[in-house]
């Protein structure tokens, strides 16, 4: 519930112009805010995930890979056509990154000082991830019916589950 409602204060829009109010800009500087804490989270998670356990640890990081690649080359596109340089898209878009380094360092510090708060950590990230995947990409993949799209949906799904069911190495 707590992700839904971020979702929806997320894409409530408040407007004074009647009928002008449809769509709106992208504004770079609000996608790198975002991306920044973003990543920032990100680091929290795979240092949680790590605490946990190192098969855990790779996996996340796995899964940490898999999604941050095309969203920050979209991230660098949204940049771009908000008007920056590329040059100064990418730079700004590394710094961004980076900020997975210190949130690792901040959750490595304190939640090896307070333990018991890491299966929350990991709980609310894994909360977040399927709601992300049950609101907003399931609907997607359902809305692409052309033959042999389903399979390769498929096979792509699976090839996400693959690196956990190996690293989980049978331990349940």
């Amino acid at each position: 519930m707590l992700f839904f409602i971020l979702e929806r204060l997320m894409i409530w829009r408040h407007c004074h112009v009647v009928g002008r109010c449809e769509t709106h800009r992208t504004s770079g500087h609000l996608i790198l805010i975002g991306d920044t804490l973003h990543n920032f989270v990100d680091g929290i998670v795979l240092a949680a995930a790590f605490l946990s356990s190192i098969p855990l640890g790779i996996a996340t990081g796995l899964a940490i890979i898999a999604h941050e690649v095309p969203q920050e080359v979209g991230d660098f596109a949204i940049l771009i056509e908000s008007g920056f340089s590329k040059k100064r898209a990418f730079i700004w878009n590394m710094l961004s990154g980076s900020a997975t380094i210190p949130g690792a360092l901040v959750s490595l510090v304190a939640l090896d000082s307070i333990q018991p708060a890491t299966p929350y950590v990991l709980s609310l990230s894994a909360a977040g991830f399927l709601y992300i995947g049950l609101a907003d990409l399931i609907p997607g993949l359902h809305e692409r019916l052309r033959p042999g799209i389903g399979i390769a949906q498929f096979l792509f799904i699976m090839l996400g589950i693959a690196p956990i069911l190996l690293l989980q190495g049978g331990h349940g």
